[in-house]
């Protein structure tokens, strides 16, 4: 300064640091998808669990699988905020928490948190001068984080309530994880396109192409095959349109078995930049959680999971002995730890741990479709499947269902129309494999369960697929044209069962040869023959009636079959009723009924005495009846 004109020392202030220019973007807000629908119901309730929250800042979770829009969304939500004037809009990939820290520290010094001697340390210390900042400040700010991918390193660096109730927090996740829904935040799911928005947004999307003439009737259909996913809807359109090709044709070809994801939603027709393909999006956690605790059952839970019914099914097929086989011989443990059993327990764990990464959902209170799987989803994880693991997660799915089916009873509808549909899709994603590992059991009993007016077709279906795998004079086969003219009857086709049974005849007397004595117990062949002698002798009482020769016939077989294998109580007890039959019919004086009275009088005699040297061979077998 300037002292009785003698200028001794000049001291310059710094000039005052230029201010921040509100309003503040920072980080690349997405643009919004092509036909983008407001999705005005998500909407509602995403403001409704705002307003009715208590605190003054809501962090809206937006949690949700692959490809349902989340992010999208939330950057409606970003663009909206641009319109309105928010005075500091950040969008933040949330994937990394070093990529967090590394937005925040650079918003610090946009808006100036705190003084240039503070700011600089670090980009910890600065991103916790800009939490300070946005806490206190009279700014209006909208704080996007996009792709959280870890609660728990996340929990410190959330951003804090404004004590003036300026500021308003959106993440988006696929987690599902508890401390979420904690710290003052509300957790809102986002499913899928509703029916109407799937086909909107299709109508739109192809209309805003100038390829209108590729939406044709098939358009509703494709929606609700591509589950109704915005992402798939997305890369479908953009195939249509790059190839030409109308929803009719498309479906087509998405129907075909040997067609693969990543051909019909390739990556060349993400024109949204989404950035991965369908069937990557889709599966992007498995990997971290087939590494989390219980470690290595992730990948085999979801294998067997995608081979049921994408709807649901219940949480008691984890407890099935087939399951907890299968999870043990599939289980992947890490190099230093030894194989261990896996029990229903920690199929369960494994269950809430795919949960909570949204690769499927598990909620108790859906009863019998308490575990659900997007049906992209499972085709994304069946193609990723090795060909030599499919047989197992074939048959232990077969098996779980299989005891499933001892459990059903009548009047549980919905229990049995579940299972009911997951055999069905069973049945469509094995094929023949089902056949290979004994998984027909389910079929017959499916279809035993059905309705008249489709049992017929579907037993028509199942004999012809039996005659193919296991040929026509198989006892299997046999049995599943019994069922056929079961089935007939009920639907008043008396004439086709009749029909039905009168060919197979000739069959069920060539392979229903008598056993020798021995442990039937062990013997897989004995019990198939007693199972079917016994299924075929009720069907002929019911349809040709106690006094024909045929039922007759059948029921002298069961009985000399009972008393092979020493159940000798049960053959004279059975012969006693057909030997009333036999004389109706034949009169008491006939060869046969004087064959089955000897041979009762006989048993009788050695039952009484409880000895026998040697069981009756084929040569004293009662004669053949032909109806």
């Amino acid at each position: 300064m300037a002292i009785s004109g003698h200028v001794s020392q000049m001291l310059l202030s710094a000039p005052p640091p230029s201010r921040p220019s509100w309003p503040i973007r920072l980080g690349s807000v997405p643009v919004l998808a092509s036909a983008f629908q407001a999705r005005s119901a998500v909407r509602d309730r995403i403001n409704r669990a705002r307003d009715g929250h208590a605190t003054v800042v809501l962090a809206q979770v937006l949690s949700g699988g692959g490809g349902v829009g989340k992010t999208q969304l939330a950057a409606a939500y970003a663009h909206r905020a641009l319109v309105d004037g928010i005075d500091l809009v950040v969008w933040v990939d949330a994937s990394d928490i070093e990529q967090v820290l590394a937005r925040y520290a650079h918003a610090a010094h946009a808006v100036e948190a705190a003084s240039e001697r503070l700011l600089g340390r670090s980009a910890e210390s600065d991103a916790g001068l800009f939490l300070q900042w946005l806490a206190t400040t009279r700014r209006s700010w909208l704080i996007v984080l996009d792709d959280l991918t870890d609660p728990k390193a996340m929990q410190a660096w959330w951003p804090p309530s404004s004590v003036f109730g300026s500021g308003r927090v959106v993440a988006t996740t696929r987690r599902h994880d508890a401390m979420l829904s904690g710290g003052g935040r509300a957790v809102v799911d986002i499913d899928t396109y509703s029916t109407q928005e799937a086909e909107a947004y299709l109508q739109e999307r192809l209309s805003s192409a100038h390829a209108d003439h590729l939406l044709d009737a098939q358009a509703a259909p494709l929606a609700e095959t591509l589950g109704f996913l915005p992402l798939a809807l997305s890369h479908a359109a953009a195939f249509m349109v790059n190839e030409d090709v109308p929803c009719a044709e498309y479906l087509r070809r998405f129907n075909n078995s040997a067609a693969r994801l990543d051909d019909l939603l390739p990556r060349e027709a993400d024109t949204e930049g989404y950035g991965r393909q369908v069937a990557a999006a889709l599966l992007l956690s498995l990997d971290v959680a087939q590494a989390s605790e219980p470690a290595g059952l992730a990948v085999p839970v979801m294998r067997l999971a995608a081979a049921l019914d994408p709807a649901g099914h219940p949480r008691s097929v984890w407890a099935s002995d087939a399951v907890t086989h299968y999870l043990s011989t599939q289980r992947t443990m890490p190099p230093d730890c030894a194989p261990t059993a896996t029990g229903p327990g920690q199929a369960q764990a494994a269950l809430r741990l795919l949960h909570r990464y949204g690769l499927l959902t598990d909620h108790a209170q859906a009863g019998s479709r308490a575990v659900q799987l997007h049906a992209l989803t499972a085709r994304a994880v069946r193609e990723s499947t090795p060909n030599a693991t499919v047989p197992e997660v074939v048959k232990a799915a077969a098996g779980a269902l299989t005891e499933l089916c001892d459990t059903v009873r009548w009047g549980e509808y919905e229990a049995m129309a579940a299972l009911l549909a997951n055999i069905d899709s069973l049945d469509q994603c094995a094929g023949h494999l089902l056949w290979q590992v004994d998984g027909h059991y389910v079929l017959r009993w499916a279809g035993r369960r059905m309705a008249s007016d489709t049992a017929v077709p579907y037993w028509r279906q199942l004999v012809g697929t039996s005659e193919r795998h296991l040929g026509r004079t198989h006892p299997l086969t046999i049995v599943a044209r019994r069922d056929l003219a079961w089935a007939c009857f009920l639907g008043h086709r008396e004439k086709e069962a009749f029909a039905v049974l009168q060919e197979d005849f000739p069959y069920q007397d060539s392979q229903l040869v008598l056993k020798r004595p021995g442990n039937a117990a062990a013997d897989p062949e004995a019990v198939s023959a007693v199972a079917l002698l016994e299924d075929t002798a009720t069907v002929r009482q019911r349809l040709l009636g106690s006094a024909d020769p045929a039922t007759l016939a059948g029921q002298s077989k069961l009985a000399l079959l009972y008393w092979s294998q020493g159940n000798k109580a049960r053959a004279v007890t059975l012969l006693e009723g057909s030997l009333a039959g036999y004389q109706a019919t034949f009169g008491p004086r006939h060869p046969y009924t004087i064959s089955v009275d000897n041979r009762l009088r006989s048993w009788r005699e050695q039952h009484k005495r409880r000895w026998w040297k040697r069981t009756p061979g084929p040569s004293t077998a009662f004669p053949e009846l032909r109806p």
